[in-house]
């Protein structure tokens, strides 16, 4: 038995080992650095040779870090990292730092940790070429092996996955002038300090240091890996330049199609997509909102305003593998993600960019949040939130959700006998109305957008899915966008999350090819 002296001592040492670790560095000091960063001349990042960057992916995949190499291997740490060279979009190199109780020490770049298709190849890997990034890997639940669980590389990027996930959408440190006409900037990590934790700990931090043309930032991330995985983040911005368009939190997904778009022209798979829709509940209005992703023949820029933010983000509510069919792939694995921001960041709109795209390699989705307070040079802004990457549960909406949206004709068999509409078909389930009878009333309310007609609107039982499909027959103008909002409610008690559309005038889902 241990005496509680012992215990008492034993818990004294633990504290002092965090404290001295936490006093050998911490936000501040990549804040100071970030802060005096920002009244230097922007200095554009060191890129790699050519022949890295000309590399196709699947060339750059055959460059691969050995695991024994992996930092903290030797402790036999639950979190142990892998190096990321340079090469295919990931062009820029950045330092990496480790941080224990001895304080702040260089992770030197060695290219002989790295394999390569061929010595030829290798002989080309200049000596000081450095990294590019880093994998952190867990072991998460009861899979086998270890795998990568959170990679940061590439500007500003990073992605996770939640147990028994794989990779699909990725977060970014921030985002600038995101789908403006004056082109977006990509202000990237060149530095990071990794904290290194106990050997079985199950909780590690990251910081990093960002540049940009117009803003400079220093980032922590608490990192708890697991179903979901969740990131405490902290970011402290140091403008440059005024800022027309500061994406905070951003996100960043794929859409090429799905359930309510066209299939491309000679594709087989029914869906291709990391996420299919955007979801945003405001604090003040109590209001859960569903947007529907689309893959649109132009780009698409949605300001959907917020007065005090609860929490937004990209899902994968499609989850049955025959809605993909993709044994390659596993889109039916793609993990959704959820921001929670931390105190109240005022009114300001959740932003939706979403980009046209003939394949399905191309990441055209983005949204994120952005204030109504304009951005200036020389002020600091402080952020913080939780990110969640994980299944559907990840949300805390109380609300039926809306499962699948379907758009067609209006002027034929099945759709309806008006020229130039469109039947679109929404089935919701969960929540009170998954505990209701077949046979309630449960009445819909639908809401055109400016020169969209509203031709009719029920709702009926779908007793295959156990859902409840809100069927319209709705026609725009010839240059209107078809907008609309609509929800389900029985007694005059909302029921549903409100779903909300856009297709572009011109978008005409009536086409047979894209």
């Amino acid at each position: 038995m241990v005496s509680a002296g012992r215990l008492t001592v034993f818990g004294c040492l633990v504290l002092a080992h965090l404290l001295q670790t936490a006093a050998a560095f911490g936000l501040d000091d990549v804040a100071a650095r970030a802060k005096a960063l920002a009244n230097e001349p922007y200095s554009r990042p060191e890129v790699a040779p050519q022949f890295l960057r000309d590399l196709t992916q699947q060339q750059y995949e055959e460059i691969r870090f050995k695991p024994e190499a992996g930092l903290w291997r030797e402790a036999n740490s639950q979190f142990q990292v892998l190096m990321m060279a340079p090469g295919n979009y990931l062009t820029h190199r950045v330092r990496l730092n480790q941080v224990d109780s001895e304080g702040v020490h260089t992770i030197d770049y060695d290219k002989n940790n790295f394999t390569y298709v061929n010595d030829a190849f290798a002989k080309r890997i200049p000596a000081d070429l450095g990294y590019t990034g880093f994998k952190i890997t867990f072991p998460m639940g009861q899979e086998a092996g270890r795998e990568a669980f959170l990679t940061f590389g590439g500007a500003s990027y990073f992605k996770a996955r939640g147990q028994s996930q794989v990779m699909g959408q990725s977060a970014r440190g921030i985002a600038v002038n995101t789908g403006m006409s004056s082109g977006e900037q990509y202000p990237v990590f060149v530095e990071y300090w990794l904290e290194r934790p106990s050997a079985r700990a199950d909780t590690m931090r990251v910081y990093a240091l960002l540049n940009g043309a117009s803003v400079t930032g220093a980032y922590q991330f608490a990192i708890y890996p697991g179903e979901p995985t969740r990131l405490e983040v902290t970011a402290r911005l140091f403008p440059r330049q005024d800022i027309q368009l500061l994406g905070i939190a951003p996100l960043t997904s794929m859409f090429y199609y799905g359930e309510n778009t066209l299939r491309p022209l000679g594709e087989w798979r029914p869906q291709v997509h990391n996420s299919d829709g955007l979801l945003i509940n405001d604090a003040e209005s109590e209001e859960w909102l569903w947007r529907p992703l689309i893959n649109p023949r132009d780009l698409r820029i949605n300001y959907l305003k917020t007065k005090r933010l609860a929490g937004f983000g990209l899902l994968q509510r499609d989850r049955q593998f025959s809605q993909f069919e993709d044994l390659e792939k596993r889109y039916d694995l793609r993990p959704s993600t959820w921001i929670v921001p931390k105190g109240d960041w005022g009114p300001g709109n959740v932003v939706l960019v979403e980009i046209p795209s003939k394949a399905e390699n191309n990441d055209n989705i983005v949204a994120f949040w952005r204030s109504e307070q304009p951005v200036k040079a020389g002020e600091e802004i402080q952020r913080e939130y939780t990110l969640l990457f994980g299944d559907d549960t990840i949300t805390p909406n109380p609300m039926a959700q809306a499962q699948q949206t379907f758009i067609g004709h209006g002027d034929r068999l099945g759709g309806g006998t008006v020229e130039n509409a469109y039947r679109i078909n929404v089935d919701f389930a969960g929540s009170k109305l998954d505990r209701l009878s077949s046979t309630a009333s449960v009445v819909s309310s639908v809401t055109p957008g400016q020169g969209v007609e509203i031709l009719e609107h029920f709702v009926e039982y779908v007793e295959p899915e156990k859902a409840w499909r809100l069927s319209i027959l709705a026609r725009p103008d010839p240059e209107a966008t078809l907008a609309l909002r609509a929800f389900l409610s029985l007694d005059d008690e909302a029921l549903t999350e409100t779903w909300t559309y856009d297709l572009p005038a011109g978008a005409d889902i009536r086409r047979t090819s894209r």
